[in-house]
């Protein structure tokens, strides 16, 4: 199926490693456009033939530089992927003030701050995409991530706002909810609490996959995926969701 990309505009954060890059990767792959950021994005932005913009989530100025950089290098962006690293373990108990100081910036005000630099050529141009890379906490709380629940959560409430008002002109905005996924940073996060219970990493990620309802964990490429139907001119009816990719982990409807 042709998923129409060909030549679409697309800005990916994250993009060196995990999830931000198995996006860039699927959407190169159906002939988009692409500028790559992340705190080092070369290596990324060379296999992909991408140009690559150094950003780091946490300075506002460098999300305008990288607004100002994409627009420069693609002459108007399309497709805008909103992903960057989550916060720190906590429970809500334990969060304080200045956690979500640090924080709020990184999760919430500059990811929106990148978005609001784009959306106006968005509206114009009655084409735009905005996905948001988020976690299954958004809908179902994860224990001792009190941080990224919290904050993750805003971005649903922003992101559901936003697709009301945009909607009838063409841009869309929703957010895609991994669940298990086999990155290097849920590979860590097994290891460690594979070595709180004693045992190996394999035989905890076994146990964490027998709670899951197909049995394993998702691939980045799976998630991918999901992104670029969302991404494409096929995914024009679908806003203002929260789609989950966990292998029906999350047992709510």
């Amino acid at each position: 199926m042709d998923m129409g990309l060909t030549g679409k505009r697309a800005v990916v954060m994250g993009a060196s490693k995990g999830l931000g890059h198995a996006i860039a990767v699927a959407l190169a792959a159906e002939g988009a456009k692409l500028v790559v950021s992340s705190r080092t994005p070369e290596a990324a932005a060379a296999a992909l033939g991408a140009t690559g913009i150094a950003a780091d989530v946490d300075s506002a100025a460098a999300i305008d530089a990288l607004a100002e950089g994409a627009v420069k290098a693609l002459g108007g962006v399309d497709i805008l992927v909103l992903n960057h690293g989550g916060p720190p373990p906590c429970t809500a108990a334990d969060m304080t003030a200045e956690q979500l100081a640090t924080w709020f910036p990184r999760i919430v005000a500059h990811p929106i701050r990148l978005a609001m630099h784009l959306l106006p050529a968005m509206r114009a141009q009655k084409f735009g995409r905005i996905i948001i890379v988020g976690s299954a906490g958004m809908q179902q709380p994860i224990p001792n991530l009190a941080l990224s629940n919290t904050l993750r959560a805003a971005m649903v409430g922003w992101a559901k706002t936003l697709s009301n008002e945009v909607g009838q002109e063409g841009v869309t905005v929703n957010v895609l909810a991994p669940g298990a996924i086999r990155t290097n940073r849920s590979l860590e996060t097994s290891a460690a609490n594979a070595k709180k219970e004693g045992i190996g990493t394999e035989e905890w990620i076994a146990k964490r996959s027998a709670t899951i309802p197909v049995g394993r964990y998702g691939t980045p490429d799976e998630f991918a995926a999901m992104a670029v139907l969302l991404a494409s001119p096929r995914g024009a009816y679908v806003t203002g969701t929260v789609t989950r990719v966990d292998g029906g982990m999350i047992q709510s409807v």
